[in-house]
């Protein structure tokens, strides 16, 4: 499948396309990151939004538990549920894969922690986090998957700013670590060419998010096509 996608073009098509117009909450959220991280995209602010990148597919997972519990004899609800549980837990997984690239890379340059990353922070912010997407995704699991979307967005243009203020990377060539060599396998290559298009290929895994997370909103006028893409789950669904 990916053989058939040039990622330069799409990096380059992120960077064209305007960030989606955020809610209140989202760029609430994106400013404490920033007062937080500081406003440059670099390899420990990205590591911040890995660390709660995952949160929400958890959140998911316990929701749709509950209404498989309570509607098993509806076989729509039950099908809808699982496709939401099964493409969570795929996310999940895909979002410790790039949390673990990004440890690598910070390991090879020896770089040091930066003061938002000392403890406790780190716990609190993940803490708080999950116990804003556990309640959100009980209370409006369609607002929750719009939420998501606009983080995945976020995400992916955050992704093509920090390799377009890394130049060098385009020559640079990737180390040989577990988790890059496992990446790479996961999106059926062989390798990358460069650091720059392991992390295209990262941000375009989260546009991947972003438009799935927009079909389970019921949302797909915002879904970005582009050749060799996945197919989008829930794009057929009427998850509730």
């Amino acid at each position: 499948m990916d053989q058939a996608i040039d990622l330069r073009r799409e990096y380059e098509a992120t960077l064209a396309r305007p960030r989606y117009v955020y809610s209140s909450g989202a760029r609430i959220f994106f400013r404490s990151m920033d007062r937080l991280a500081g406003k440059e995209e670099t390899l420990p602010k990205v590591r911040v939004i890995e660390s709660l990148a995952s949160i929400p597919y958890r959140a998911w997972e316990s929701r749709q538990y509950g209404r498989i519990q309570r509607h098993y004899g509806d076989p729509g609800i039950v099908h809808d549920a699982q496709q939401i549980l099964r493409y969570g837990r795929a996310a999940q997984d895909n979002e410790v894969q790039h949390l673990r690239i990004i440890e690598e890379k910070l390991r090879a340059e020896a770089a040091k922690d930066p003061r938002y990353m000392t403890r406790p922070l780190p716990e609190l912010m993940s803490e708080s986090y999950n116990l804003f997407s556990a309640t959100l995704a009980r209370l409006g699991i369609r607002r929750a998957f719009l939420l998501n979307a606009e983080f995945e967005d976020h995400a992916e243009h955050t992704y093509a700013e920090l390799v377009q203020a890394h130049p060098e990377w385009e020559e640079a060539p990737v180390e040989d670590g577990e988790a890059v060599r496992e990446y790479a396998a996961y999106h059926g290559l062989d390798g990358f060419a460069s650091v720059a298009d392991v992390f295209r290929r990262i941000g375009l895994d989260e546009r991947d998010h972003r438009n799935a997370s927009f079909a389970f909103a019921g949302m797909h006028e915002h879904i970005v096509r582009y050749e060799g893409m996945p197919e989008v789950p829930g794009e057929r669904s009427a998850a509730a």
